[in-house]
């Protein structure tokens, strides 16, 4: 592969993907016309992190999601960013926490 590349234009880009304590960030050059896909694919991420399924994954570049990652072709500086499945539905989060809010505003008026 390190022949390939001398041959034919690259691009440094970078792969990232987060658990809630602890990232990972991996620099690597890719041929110019890689995909986000790709990319994501040949940084070797799931070596880290092995709950990865590529091609189940959401991805995105710089926190913009790409609807279709196989397609998406990367530019020079562009950080690839794996997401993980939301574990809560956020609009269901935020309404519980108005909910708190509320009831603690009324509590507080009572004393």
């Amino acid at each position: 592969m390190a022949k390939m590349l001398m041959d034919e234009p690259t691009i440094r880009v970078e792969v990232a993907y987060a658990r809630a304590h602890e990232q990972k960030i991996i620099a690597l050059k890719v041929k110019e016309g890689t995909t986000v896909l790709d990319a994501a694919k040949e940084s070797g991420i799931v070596d880290y992190f092995p709950e990865i399924v590529m091609d189940d994954a959401k991805l995105g570049i710089f926190g913009k999601a790409v609807l279709k990652p196989g397609d998406q072709v990367l530019r020079e500086g562009e950080r690839v960013e794996i997401y993980r499945p939301l574990i809560a539905d956020p609009k269901e989060v935020r309404k519980r926490r108005a909910e708190q809010m509320k009831q603690k505003k009324s509590g507080q008026g009572n004393e």
